[in-house]
């Protein structure tokens, strides 16, 4: 899979705007079970009450708090809160004030009048003990007060009516600060979450002294969080969409640009790649592997890219809210782990089979498409039946393995999320019940939580079609990697101008790659412009490869040809090719018309006089005037709607309107009848004189005119000459022409 991500490159900005826009959307997520925690913790428990600093509060309740701060906390209080009275207000401002504060027209008030979040805080964390003691004493309550043996409660024998909190400030030195060091010897035991808690009672029940609507207070909290947090999920839905749009135009390029590249590597194919792919194989790289491969990418830029972001802000997150259980998020990390790595260890080697294994079902079920007219001649529909059930009961067996592997990971990852849940609250409802947390703080844990695992189930979801892709990948890679037995010389030599069409065999053999034995040995000729060359021999006698060679399909083992005096080897493929007209032994005709496969060669610069001439000397004008649109009749898939000859003889026309230097002819009079290979050959004589013409043919009357016949046996040239030469001079050939001629036919 790592060899593909280069082909990632061109999107290299759409990819950053992608994690950019994950970034976004995992902290917009990771932020809703903050706000979800104040609604609870805040909103409903506290009332809508967020700090133990009040906003306001009456001065003689000042006053009374200012008893138990030390020095540089009363001048820090005093900076934060400014002094409301009748007598330091306009009339106007007392009038907005005691409308919000009705408290007002009975006792001066104090307003918070701190700048900073850090001064709030600071004050959060001081002012909750003398609080929850001043609640004490007013409430009855003033248990603990006593300073236990540094001296004696001083609220024990107070008359009836007389004010505790007079009484403290009168109280000597030494004696306030001792009963002071007993109060906080019993804080020191109490969470500060519990103490700031039972505080915000005391700023409740002060708030509804002064007047305040303790009901809108607190609705009004909520209403504004809840907006917050729909705010917050509009903003990430836009960025998931944002994330899925981009993500599907880049894995929908990469496929498009996959495919092309595929598609031009098995274009500059020669024979000797085509050996090590089958067309099944090939098809499925470039269709179902690529499918594959594109499925990933968007699942990886939309879930890998977002999991480990989602999963480790998670955790720093929920770490941030409560670490005394930060064990049960491993626990549910470790189990998903080793779920996910025991069930592809059993899954992995059935990934790596199942495409070789649609290979297969598309081999088979392309041979029985091809050879559908043999089977049915042949009578063995039931033996190919069985042998495509075989193939796709393997894939089916194999896909169902796979399948039910996969389907018992979402229940179990499941039951391991539920088991999560129910340890979080198992735990969380102890610490709450010990006052180290609250609620709203385990439920924002527990969605942490939940965070992280759904990040790691989104990974294995991805684990899921990864080995698939990645054996895809692999299959891909190695198409495009496939390196070219046959390709354009770094220093190409450019053709001579003078001389048009001389093709030259030097002492030429070949074998095939990996084999053993050479397929032709020590070839040697010339074929001259102006005069028709013509190859024939037994079945297997190297005809065919021969010719194969001039057009570099395969490239020679030993010696050397040459074109107008230059090695092949050193002309560019486009030049070598585009001097070759090229005819093989089975006539191929492509999806179009019969004008778009005549002008296929040369689609640029072909009028319909250059077309209309081909017709004829291929001798197709007969046929082809019989249908309703004459050149402009449709040819389906492979020409089917053809007949062979006619097939043909459209091939050689094809060639003919290309007006190459050279003709090449593998065994292409083969489907027609004598009297329309005599009529082309003729045509052909008139029409292409000074070109140079190769035929390899297997009946003496098409090659009888030919000035140069090379006869071929074993791979080897047994004799060149003319008809009546090599008559004379070859028994090779004399055998050839007397078990299709007669001896007075031959005229020996």
């Amino acid at each position: 899979m790592l060899k593909l991500f280069k082909e990632f490159k061109p999107f290299t900005i759409s990819i950053v705007i992608i994690i950019v826009l994950l970034l976004f959307q995992a902290s917009t997520e990771l932020a809703l079970p903050d706000y979800m925690s104040s609604i609870v913790n805040v909103g409903i428990q506290q009332n809508g009450i967020k700090d133990v600093a009040p906003e306001v509060i009456r001065a003689s309740e000042m006053e009374k708090i200012k008893i138990f701060l030390s020095n540089n906390e009363k001048i820090f209080v005093d900076s934060s809160y400014k002094l409301i009275s009748k007598e330091n207000l306009s009339e106007k401002e007392y009038k907005d004030y005691l409308k919000k504060y009705p408290a007002l027209e009975k006792e001066d008030l104090y307003t918070l009048n701190a700048k900073s979040k850090e001064d709030i805080e600071d004050m959060n964390s001081f002012l909750g003990k003398p609080m929850l003691i001043i609640w004490g004493i007013e409430n009855g309550a003033p248990q603990g007060i006593a300073a236990e043996n540094k001296g004696e409660n001083p609220f024990a024998n107070l008359p009836e009516g007389t004010d505790p909190f007079m009484v403290l400030k009168n109280l000597p030195k030494e004696q306030f600060d001792a009963m002071k060091s007993g109060i906080e010897e019993q804080f020191k035991n109490l969470p500060e979450t519990m103490i700031n808690q039972s505080a915000i009672n005391y700023v409740k029940s002060e708030y509804e002294v002064i007047g305040l609507n303790m009901n809108k207070f607190q609705s009004n909290y909520i209403l504004y969080i809840g907006g917050i947090m729909l705010l917050i999920a509009l903003l990430s839905m836009v960025a998931s969409i944002g994330v899925g749009f981009i993500s599907a135009r880049v894995s929908a390029s990469l496929g498009r640009n996959l495919r092309d590249k595929v598609f031009r590597q098995v274009t500059a194919f020669s024979n000797g790649e085509f050996d090590d792919f089958s067309t099944a194989s090939l098809i499925t790289r470039s269709t179902n592997d690529i499918q594959q491969v594109q499925m990933f990418s968007m699942m990886m830029l939309r879930i890998v890219f977002y999991a480990p972001i989602l999963g480790v802000g998670g955790i720093i997150r929920a770490l941030r809210t409560n670490t005394s259980m930060a064990w049960i998020i491993a626990v549910g990390v470790i189990a998903i782990l080793t779920l996910v790595i025991v069930l592809f260890t059993i899954a992995m080697p059935r990934f790596k089979k199942l495409q070789k294994l649609v290979d297969k079902v598309n081999l088979v079920m392309r041979e029985s498409l091809n050879g559908l007219m043999v089977i049915r001649a042949f009578n063995t529909q039931r033996f190919e039946e069985k042998k495509f059930d075989n193939a796709n009961n393997d894939l089916t067996r194999t896909n169902l393995f796979v399948s039910r592997v996969m389907t018992m990971m979402m229940p179990t990852m499941m039951l391991i999320m539920n088991v999560i849940m129910l340890l979080i609250i198992w735990v969380g409802a102890h610490e709450i019940d010990n006052g180290v947390i609250q609620v709203g703080d385990m439920m924002a844990f527990m969605q942490y939580t939940m965070q992280i695992i759904m990040s790691f189930l989104m990974i294995s979801m991805i684990s899921i079609i990864l080995p698939r892709a990645s054996v895809s990948a692999q299959r891909i890679s190695e198409v495009l990697d496939k390196e070219l037995t046959i390709k354009d010389p770094i220093n190409s030599k450019e053709l001579n101008k003078d001389i048009k069409g001389l093709l030259e065999f030097k002492n030429v053999s070949f074998k095939y790659p990996g084999a053993e034995e050479y397929v032709l040995k020590d070839i040697s000729f010339a074929a001259k412009p102006g005069e028709t060359t013509a190859f024939i021999g037994s079945t297997g006698s190297g005809k065919s490869t021969l010719i194969n060679l001039i057009p570099r399909f395969y490239d020679v083992t030993e010696g050397e040809i040459l074109l107008d005096g230059i090695d092949i080897r050193n002309i560019k493929l486009h030049d070598l090719r585009e001097r070759i007209g090229y005819v093989p032994q089975k006539g191929i005709l492509f999806t179009g018309t019969i004008e778009s496969n005549l002008k296929y060669g040369r689609n640029a610069g072909v009028d319909d006089e250059n077309v209309l001439k081909a017709i004829e000397i291929s001798q197709a004008k007969e046929f082809i005037d019989e249908k309703e649109n004459k050149i402009y009749s449709e040819i389906s898939q492979g020409g089917t709607n053809v007949s062979g000859g006619q097939r043909q003889r459209l091939s050689i026309a094809r060639a003919l309107v290309k007006k190459p230097e050279i003709f090449i002819f593998d065994d292409s009079f083969s489907a027609l009848d004598f009297k329309t290979d005599a009529a082309l050959r003729k045509a052909m004589g008139e029409e292409i004189q000074d070109r140079t013409i190769l035929i390899v043919a297997q009946r003496i009357n098409t090659i009888m005119n030919a000035e140069n016949i090379v006869v071929l046996d074993e791979g080897r040239i047994v004799g060149i000459g003319t008809h009546s030469e090599l008559l004379k001079n070859c028994d090779v050939y004399r055998q050839i022409a007397l078990s299709q001629l007669s001896e007075e036919e031959l005229a020996i």
